[in-house]
């Protein structure tokens, strides 16, 4: 009896639409990478640049070829460090917004609607405008910047969260209806074959 009275029913208002933490975490982490990799790739184009000046200027092949492994480890190790920074960047980020909004969700009673949204993204955009060097009034400026860009572009985005979440769950219950009206008629139909079996 107590299974049955903790279960919720099918027109709980309280849908499952938490975001994970992990994975969206994950994700970030590999967007920010793919970024910050990206990012200073295409920067390193004018270093390119002037070792192909320098190659052209020098007729020895030794020193062509120090000039190009020098070049390339250059590369490798801004492309790397570049990567790095911006996935740790965009995975804390990430990170803090889904904690946030799940915690945000559990305050206030496990309900997900679109003020979670904006609430988690302003607090982590006005946080990390804190960590931003510069001086107190300039991390104050960003930190106002961040809590309104943060309320002005997560709006959006939590609203279409919303409708997302929504029509996964009328397709959840649509379906566990389906299933247990299904199941309900192979009961049915079972107690009638063996009531057949017994009247003979």
């Amino acid at each position: 009896m107590e299974a049955v009275e903790n279960e919720k029913p099918w027109n709980s208002q309280k849908l499952a639409g938490t975001v994970s933490w992990s994975t969206a975490s994950l994700i970030g982490f590999f967007t920010g990478m793919l970024y910050g990799g990206t990012k200073e790739a295409s920067a390193s184009a004018s270093i390119d640049a002037d070792v192909m000046l320098k190659l052209g200027s020098t007729p020895n092949k030794a020193k062509q070829y120090n000039l190009m492994r020098d070049a390339m480890e250059r590369r490798f190790v801004k492309v790397s460090r570049g990567a790095l920074v911006g996935g740790v960047r965009l995975g804390m980020f990430t990170a803090g917004f889904c904690a946030l909004q799940n915690l945000m969700a559990e305050q206030r009673g496990g309900v997900h609607d679109v003020y979670n949204v904006v609430g988690a993204g302003s607090v982590t955009a006005a946080t990390f405008g804190l960590i931003l060097p510069g001086s107190l009034r300039w991390r104050a400026r960003n930190v106002l910047l961040g809590t309104v860009l943060g309320a002005v572009v997560c709006f959006p985005l939590g609203w279409v969260q919303m409708k997302l979440v929504e029509k996964a769950n009328e397709g959840g219950v649509n379906s566990t209806r389906g299933d247990a009206t299904a199941a309900v008629g192979g009961v049915g139909a079972a107690i009638e074959r063996l009531e057949a079996r017994v009247k003979r």
